[in-house]
């Protein structure tokens, strides 16, 4: 008897929790329910990262360069820097040379998305600052650096 009554307890609260999600629904129903927030327009950095001696961008670095559009939307942006870096592997001169890569890489995208316009400041470190004092290498250095300076709304 214990076990039915427990089961027919445990069916009324599961029933009563349904029925109240069936009248609280949170989703809005329409586009137009939705609330749109307004552009911060405060400055802002991102990172492109790169497949081993490649200056190549991925389909990650893509949805990150779409997000700072995104972030971007609705501001005027003044200026973005673009900082190419490399990791410690192989000459110095081979890791300034795909880190400008990077750089350029990223710059060229920038535009294409609509930045032709705005003033860029572009860089390459090549492997400086690669490996740390004692001598190990940094991670995640196969990337470029972007700064976006905003200068209010629109």
């Amino acid at each position: 008897m214990k076990k039915v009554g427990l089961a027919i307890v445990g069916v009324a609260v599961l029933g009563g929790l349904v029925a109240g999600c069936a009248t609280s629904n949170p989703w809005p129903k329409s586009r137009s329910q939705i609330v749109k927030t307004a552009p911060s327009c405060e400055d802002f950095a991102v990172q492109i990262y790169f497949e081993d001696k490649s200056a190549k961008l991925t389909n990650e670095a893509r949805s990150v360069l779409k997000g700072a559009d995104a972030l971007a939307t609705g501001c005027k942006v003044a200026s973005v820097r673009v900082v190419g870096l490399a990791d410690a592997k192989g000459l110095p001169e081979a890791s300034l040379a795909i880190s400008k890569q990077r750089a350029d890489v990223v710059t060229r995208a920038l535009a294409k998305m609509g930045y032709g316009n705005v003033e860029f400041d572009v860089g390459a470190a090549g492997d400086a600052g690669a490996t740390t004092s004692d001598g190990e290498a940094r991670p995640l250095r196969r990337r470029a650096d972007i700064r976006f300076d905003l200068d209010g709304k629109l």
